[in-house]
């Protein structure tokens, strides 16, 4: 294969260089336990500490507020399970959205297995949680309102100044799964009300198998795994050096580069989007036009089938995804799409793109080239489309 664009940064994306060689030094050379009290180990305390504190920053936050876990699916676990073993007494009454990312989702199902109630709120059209439907469930025995920061399908960035309010002001926790966006806008969690946040490493140029929860200080939340006293008790297990170095190393660049990075990837989104509305015929935009992530394009595109797309696109070195990469292997029609609206048959053809700092025009006109010849070939093999366009043509 001659040509590689690589259009799935949502599902990971590739470490930086420099996040590669700070990490290095950590797999053989500063290879000690931090918890042990020698020197050669106990100095990894401290790039353990230095990292905390980069990671803390990008989001407001305290140093010692920070835990990490190995991704964000276990900080998403640990945020509702600990909430509830936490702050059972009170209440067993949880609210979050319809679109969550399957961590959220299934996790809410586990516990409601174990006898805690679920309120999935719903969405509009673009993917934005009502307010006003926040506020009309919240009852007296909720202890917890989880809702993502922005989609990782679609883009949508969430209210989430307005829902941390609404949360704060009825003594609620608020924890918000922002994987897609610590590091690619801005986040605050003081300003925005946050009690507990998730992230993981690998969606900003760092390592793969490191995450954090940020735990406000003052929420009474419990270990999530036990064992030793790592991480303030709050986290047993060896600590993973090599990647917490690594994730330091790509939070403090994606700070340092978020604003250039932000500009660039908002004007290329904008050009591809207005490229394919002009030039595609019977496409849908997926998500909030304008809240939502800088390097986010979602398409459904009508009388195609998703696989056969992505197939095609990955021939001419194109790689994108109908959805989520976690669900890559289901044959379902996206939970997201479903939720804003749209019919199965349409869902199925949806086609999600996520730009890094090196997507350039040249490669965006290559994939709108590709999408055109590729859609209009899917679409002369529907019999779906044949019938369209003959009533059309009426």
């Amino acid at each position: 294969m001659s040509k590689l664009i690589y259009l799935d940064n949502a599902a990971t994306t590739k470490t930086a260089p420099e996040v590669v060689e700070a990490m290095l030094p950590y797999f053989s050379e500063h290879y000690g336990n931090p918890s042990s009290i020698y020197g050669f180990a106990a100095a990894n305390k401290d790039v353990i500490t230095k990292s905390r504190e980069e990671i803390a920053s990008v989001i407001g936050a305290q140093s010692n507020e920070i835990y990490f876990t190995a991704g964000g699916s276990e900080a998403d676990n640990w945020a509702l399970k600990a909430t509830v073993e936490a702050y059972g007494k009170k209440g067993k009454h949880i609210i979050t959205s319809k679109i969550e990312h399957h961590a959220i989702l299934h996790t809410c199902e586990y516990l409601q297995q174990q006898g805690v109630e679920v309120t999935y709120l719903d969405v509009d059209e673009n993917g934005v949680v009502d307010l006003e439907q926040l506020k009309a469930s919240i009852r007296e025995d909720t202890i917890l309102i989880s809702i993502m920061y922005a989609n990782n399908e679609i883009g949508t960035i969430q209210p989430i100044r307005e829902i941390g309010k609404i949360a704060h002001e009825h003594g609620i926790l608020f924890h918000t799964d922002a994987v897609q966006a610590f590091g690619q806008i801005p986040i605050d969690v003081n300003e925005c009300h946050i009690d507990m946040l998730s992230s993981s490493g690998h969606k900003l140029n760092g390592p793969k198998g490191i995450g954090f929860l940020y735990i406000r200080k003052g929420v009474k939340i419990r270990s999530f795994i036990h064992g030793g006293a790592q991480e303030r008790k709050r986290r047993a297990g060896t600590e993973n050096v090599p990647g917490i170095v690594g994730f330091g190393a790509a939070a403090e660049r994606a700070e340092n580069t978020m604003q250039e990075r932000m500009e660039k990837e908002t004007e290329l989104r904008d050009y591809l989007i207005a490229r394919i509305e002009k030039e595609i015929p019977y496409c849908r935009l997926n998500g909030d036009r304008t809240k939502r992530l800088p390097n986010n394009v979602n398409f459904s595109f009508r009388f195609v089938e998703g696989e056969s797309l992505l197939i095609m696109l990955d021939m001419k070195g194109i790689c994108a995804s109908s959805g989520s990469a976690c669900t890559s292997g289901s044959l379902d029609p996206s939970h997201v799409l479903l939720a804003i609206g749209l019919p199965h048959e349409i869902a199925h053809g949806s086609l999600r793109m996520t730009l890094s700092e090196e997507t350039t025009k040249e490669d965006l006109d290559y994939v709108v080239e590709s999408l055109k010849e590729i859609v209009g070939t899917l679409r002369k093999m529907s019999p779906l489309y044949e019938d369209f366009i003959k009533k059309q043509n009426k």
